[in-house]
């Protein structure tokens, strides 16, 4: 049993109501280990959220400093950030929000050198990179560590995402691969909308907190997507392809590939 302070009971106490969460949900919270693989528009909401619920390890990935157009959507970094390290801009106000938190910061591209090594450490990986390669990348990485995850994508209006448990229906299963360079635009080139971040990483945190309290249905074998313009939410089934190159009977990637950077530069 999770040996809890006054103020943790306090801090947590909204929590603790929770007939579905309690104190043994919140032990489980404060027990789990979270990797967010992008500290921009959605690794900002996630982490944010998963540090006041009491995640007790967050670890971040980003290899990018803030920039002055990345506050528009990417409210963990502050004005004085500009030119920091996102990852430790992040680390700051993560701990200003709950001290209690581990914070584990990697000041690197994840790649195939290091993407399963980073990721064995945690229990549950939040997606929030900015481009196609790095997505297939983790979707990779996770089946092949038997890793949960969430995924989020952004662009313009909308957004989308799903969470992957071992055994459901992965990235690839709906999207065999990354799409052709310059098939896509950037963000950079066709905007988006600030709050839409907001809204999707909301929803990733919210999967990652019912994924260790066991509240709930997860988003497995579902694609939840948005259009904020007309406020709409679809939910989109998907199976899980007995043929998936990556998580099928007879998988054919065996190894993590580093694909070319797409024109998928969401830069969220």
């Amino acid at each position: 049993m999770y040996d809890f302070t006054e103020e943790q009971i306090q801090r947590y106490s909204r929590h603790i109501l929770l007939q579905d969460v309690g104190v043994e949900g919140q032990e489980k919270i404060l027990q789990a280990r979270v990797l967010v693989v992008g500290a921009g528009g959605l690794g900002a909401p996630v982490s944010l959220y998963l540090a006041a619920a009491g995640i007790g390890r967050i670890g971040i990935v980003d290899a990018d400093v803030v920039d002055l157009s990345n506050l528009q959507r990417q409210v963990i970094h502050f004005t004085k950030d500009v030119g920091v390290p996102k990852v430790e801009s992040a680390r700051e106000k993560i701990l200003a929000i709950n001290p209690d938190v581990q914070v584990d910061t990697y000041y690197e591209f994840l790649d195939s050198s290091n993407a399963l090594d980073i990721i064995r450490e945690y229990d549950f990986i939040v997606d929030g990179t900015d481009n196609f390669p790095v997505k297939f990348l983790i979707n990779d990485a996770c089946v092949m560590a038997g890793k949960p995850f969430s995924h989020g994508g952004i662009l313009r209006f909308r957004g989308q995402t799903f969470t992957h448990l071992p055994g459901t229906a992965c990235y690839r299963c709906m999207f065999k691969e990354p799409p052709p360079v310059g098939a896509v635009p950037t963000c950079s080139q066709a905007g988006v909308l600030g709050a839409i971040a907001g809204m999707l990483g909301t929803i990733q945190a919210a999967e990652t907190l019912k994924y260790f309290t066991g509240v709930g249905e997860l988003l497995t074998n579902r694609l939840l997507t948005f259009d904020a313009k007309t406020m709409q939410f679809h939910t989109v089934p998907v199976r899980h392809r007995d043929t998936c190159a990556v998580c099928g009977t007879h998988p054919t990637i065996d190894h993590l590939i580093d694909y070319e950077q797409a024109a998928c530069d969401l830069k969220h």
